[in-house]
């Protein structure tokens, strides 16, 4: 059987979104969660098996899901003349979006 698996690294708040489309579109997804490396923020990484054939059919689903926002969030700037070193103060940093893998799946059973 020759299948694709499709990892997809989300934003959290667009995790039950996406999940919930790509159901609806046929497609089973296996979710879990994890942080990213930036802003230590929360992530979550789906995983679907997938026929080649529909590839571009669950990648359209990832995309109109998962649209890249601009948002603000705290952020640490050190000052060399405060004494705590560091005061907080908000910057827009880009969320969402996706970064999606597509690998070969060599062997897949399902017991």
């Amino acid at each position: 059987m020759n299948m694709k698996l499709i990892m997809a690294v989300i934003h959290d708040e667009d995790a039950n979104r996406l999940m919930q489309a790509l159901n609806q579109g046929g497609f089973s997804v296996t979710k879990l969660a994890s942080t990213g490396g930036f802003l230590r923020s929360g992530n979550t990484t789906v995983f679907l098996g997938v026929d080649p054939e529909r590839i571009d059919d669950a990648i359209a689903i990832i995309e109109k899901e998962c649209k890249s926002r601009r948002q603000m969030t705290p952020a640490n700037h050190p000052y060399a003349n405060v004494a705590e070193g560091y005061i907080p103060y908000p910057v827009e940093v880009t969320v969402g979006g996706a970064t999606i893998f597509v690998v070969d799946v060599e062997e897949f059973k399902k017991i």
